[in-house]
């Protein structure tokens, strides 16, 4: 009998994963000169070597549930070079080498389906299926577009996932919902914010999703909470797709298609967003819109290695602006590529490519278009 309970009991467990990132490279402006002159700011286009360092935490009491821990450090300077929004990194850290947590939750079961979700510091598209497989080195293009729909940062949150149970490698449904006060305002106990404030920015995200390993597509809302004084995030969009003075509501759709085996054709992830808003106030956004496409090869040239090519707008631009109408001229463009160089089992070289044209939309300052060059190094342990 005591061999039968300790064979049911469980002990607590801590498992820890580490990485270490070096990103050295540089961007150059179309013309710097212009760029200076027409109001922008192109001073920050030198050859820099920095780093991003994680740790991160799995804590699991029953065997079952997860306490994640994720304690992260960097040296990227905010708004410069590759911290600089208008060419931001996806493995990108600014900070001044400062190691902190920076997310934190709790998962756990709820019967065989479900799951909830709830976090001193999370984001919301942590507690969704991820829609997409591309791996992106411009941050607007994480999570088949970072902007009206997935755009966040990390808040204090809550969500339920279920998923319906099938054999392994069947297809099936799944369906998520969550909110996060977004920026760390649930944590603020100041008039107007908190959880649930009227100038909190609280954003909720739901999906419903269908597929397996080898597809998926997913169809999801977002509404995001607006009003004088809250501005919830919106990733990398264009400065008048991120004004508006109500709350927006996004659709998204996203899927991924991964060919049985390695060869010319590539894993295919795509992303389409569309956002609306009752716009009150002259020039604040009344509909915006965003997509990308990702392609990655795995085992080019040689195996364990990756190819990558990535395309879209950059996050989400304006389509209708109130007073103004439309503009072309707030249409942005980003494309990139790199290839994943295997070196051993926990070593990575990522050369990698890429450019971004009117970023800014509308306010882009002449000569302000991007080019960048870098390359990744990545240990992990």
């Amino acid at each position: 009998r005591v061999g039968e309970l300790e064979a049911t009991q469980f002990s607590t467990t801590t498992k820890l994963k580490g990485q270490a990132d070096f990103f050295m490279g540089a961007v150059t402006y179309d013309d710097r000169g212009d760029c200076n002159a027409d109001g922008g700011d192109c001073d920050d286009d030198q050859f820099t070597f920095n780093y991003r360092y994680t740790l991160n935490l799995n804590t699991s009491f029953t065997g079952k549930d997860l306490l994640y821990t994720r304690i992260r450090a960097g040296n990227m300077i905010k708004g410069q070079g590759f911290g600089n929004s208008n060419h931001y990194l996806a493995d990108a850290k600014t900070g001044d080498s400062e190691l902190k947590v920076d997310k934190l939750w709790y998962t756990f079961p709820v019967g065989d389906s479900f799951k909830v979700t709830v976090g001193a510091l999370v984001e919301n598209y942590y507690m969704v299926e991820t829609p997409t497989r591309y791996k992106p080195i411009l941050k607007a293009f994480k999570l088949g577009g970072y902007g009206a729909v997935m755009g966040a940062s990390t808040g204090q949150g809550f969500g339920v996932q279920w998923r319906q149970n099938v054999e392994p490698g069947e297809a099936a449904f799944n369906i998520a919902a969550n909110y996060v006060a977004d920026g760390g305002e649930g944590a603020d106990a100041v008039d107007g914010l908190g959880m649930f404030g009227d100038d909190t920015d609280g954003l909720f995200l739901s999906q419903v999703g269908y597929g397996n390993r080898q597809w998926y597509v997913s169809a999801l809302y977002a509404y995001k909470m607006g009003s004088d004084g809250s501005n919830p995030a919106m990733g990398y969009s264009t400065p008048r797709a991120s004004t508006y003075d109500e709350s927006l509501h996004a659709m998204g759709l996203r899927g991924y298609w991964t060919p049985e085996e390695s060869g010319f054709i590539p894993t295919i992830s795509a992303g389409f967003d569309y956002g609306w808003s009752d716009a009150s106030k002259s020039g604040s956004a009344e509909e915006v819109k965003g997509w990308m496409v990702g392609l990655n090869w795995k085992d080019a040239f040689m195996e364990g290695n990756k190819l990558g090519l990535g395309f879209g707008s950059y996050s989400s631009y304006t389509m209708e602006v109130k007073d103004i109408g439309s503009d072309a001229s707030d249409v942005p463009f980003a494309i990139e590529g790199y290839y994943d160089f295997q070196v051993t089992d926990n070593i990575t070289v990522t050369p990698a490519i890429f450019y971004v044209t009117n970023a800014d939309g509308k306010d882009q300052a002449d000569g302000e278009d991007s080019l960048g060059g870098l390359v990744k190094t990545t240990f992990k342990f």
